[in-house]
């Protein structure tokens, strides 16, 4: 990719839902070789957890990728027949010993107000943010969690 010190005007902006994978690919790389210049490379690892029963139906499952030391959990999702029965609280003590034993340093999220925030503040987690009406009428809540 070139570079030039042309002004932004000389630029032509579109708009699009699903730019093709070559776009996609740069633009990661630009975003990636100026983070990585400042804080060093981010060590990318993804962490899945899927729960089947018995027949090999999905019930249960989370994925989460570790950067720069700290575990981003990205979805946790047990299925109504499964609620309530400790199935998340193990997803989540499973992901952080994972996070652990690969020297994280805490673990982050952010679920609905509507979802699970009280299940993560059982589970220690601290709320750091919040995004009032989204979607409308509920809040979008960060939490963390130093291990």
């Amino acid at each position: 990719m070139t570079c030039t010190n042309e002004p932004a005007d000389s630029l032509i902006f579109t708009e699009t839902a699903e730019p093709d994978s070559e776009t996609i690919r740069a633009l990661k790389h630009g975003v990636d070789e100026f983070n990585f210049s400042a804080v060093g490379p981010d060590q990318y690892r993804q962490v899945w957890i899927i729960g089947r029963d018995n027949a090999g139906v999905l019930q249960a499952g989370l994925r989460s990728h570790i950067t720069w030391s700290w575990l981003f959990l990205d979805w946790l999702w047990v299925a109504s027949a499964y609620r309530s029965r400790g199935v998340g609280s193990e997803i989540l003590l499973r992901t952080e010993a994972i996070a652990r034993d690969r020297g994280c340093l805490g673990v982050y999220l952010n679920t609905f107000s509507y979802q699970a925030p009280l299940f993560y503040e059982r589970h220690g987690y601290r709320e750091f943010g919040r995004l009032e009406g989204m979607p409308p009428g509920h809040d979008r809540i960060w939490f963390s969690k130093r291990l």
